[in-house]
């Protein structure tokens, strides 16, 4: 009689990052009825920031720059759908809208209002839009290599389609794994690619290393999108109105220096800062200078409200 136990592997399953002191988790329900995983750090009577990770990002990733701010700041950040331990979407509605709704639900959810709000690359396109639908709520708005156009055209944005269309569907091992990731991602560190790993992946029952996230639903929406969802940044960007830094990576293939100074030239609510030596993934690659350039710009936000 065959066993029905999955293979045992042998190589080493990667180290999940320890929590942070303080650390909470907690799920919401979305508007279409989906649990997405919330992580919080920090005091729940400090200033608010929100955080939103990437394409292919986790709550999880923003926890170096909450080690350095969470004495100051109320940190929070979620699994956005489809992603980490939050529900995968049946109807694989991976756009903006959705992503801008669960904000939206969020924010209201929490009761939070005068935040800084956070997005890398697919989360600064939400970032971007609701800054200009609720300046209300938003007291600074911080984003992570992403301008107008940069999903659309580009090398960062055909190497995206590249490595979505390639996507395996899953490992033999975790060796595999941690390969498959060290070649997308060469320049982190280790302890970024094994929380990459440990977040973005799982062993399944018949003994493979599977997607933790719904591979499949959001590479299809990426590479074969609705042409009527896609949002044209543009007009959103020059709409605008609350203090805004963008924060881009020297070798970055996505965010274009050029694109980022028209930027500026559109609406000089927005400033920018370029990091060394830093890719994409900015707050990976270079997690101290992002920290640094948080505080400083929030500092001088504060300052010039006080001023006017």
């Amino acid at each position: 009689m065959m066993s029905s136990t999955a293979p045992i592997l042998t190589d080493p399953a990667p180290r999940a990052a320890e929590k942070l002191a303080g650390e909470r988790e907690y799920f919401i329900t979305t508007k279409d009825d989906l649990k997405l995983r919330v992580r919080e750090w920090g005091a729940p009577g400090s200033p608010p920031v929100v955080l939103l990770h990437g394409l292919r990002g986790f709550s999880g990733t923003w926890r170096n720059l909450a080690n350095a701010l969470s004495r100051d700041w109320r940190l929070i950040a979620f699994d956005q759908r489809g992603r980490g331990e939050s529900d995968w979407d049946p109807a694989a509605n991976y756009y903006t809208d959705a992503y801008l709704s669960d904000l939206e639900t969020l924010v209201g959810e929490l009761n939070i209002g005068g935040f800084v709000l956070v997005g890398h690359s697919m989360g600064g396109t939400t970032a971007y839009v609701y800054a200009a639908k609720h300046p209300d709520r938003v007291e600074a708005l911080i984003i992570e290599d992403i301008a107008p156009g940069s999903s659309a055209s580009g090398e960062g944005a055909e190497r995206i389609k590249r490595e979505m269309a390639a996507l395996p569907n899953d490992f033999d091992d975790w060796t595999a794994a941690r390969a498959y990731w060290r070649g997308l991602r060469p320049n982190v560190s280790e302890e970024a690619l094994e929380q990459r790993v440990a977040e973005s992946l799982r062993q399944t029952p018949a003994g493979r290393i599977g997607w933790r996230y719904d591979a499949a639903g959001i590479s299809s929406t990426r590479l074969n999108p609705d042409p009527g969802r896609i949002v044209d940044l543009w007009p959103i960007v020059e709409s605008i109105r609350v203090p805004s830094l963008i924060v881009r990576g020297e070798r970055s293939d996505f965010c274009k220096l050029d694109a980022v100074v028209e930027i500026e030239i559109r609406n000089r609510t927005f400033t920018h800062v370029t990091v060394t030596g830093a890719s994409h993934y900015v707050h990976d690659d270079a997690p101290e200078a992002f920290a640094g350039l948080f505080q400083g710009f929030l500092a001088g936000v504060r300052l010039a409200g006080a001023e006017q």
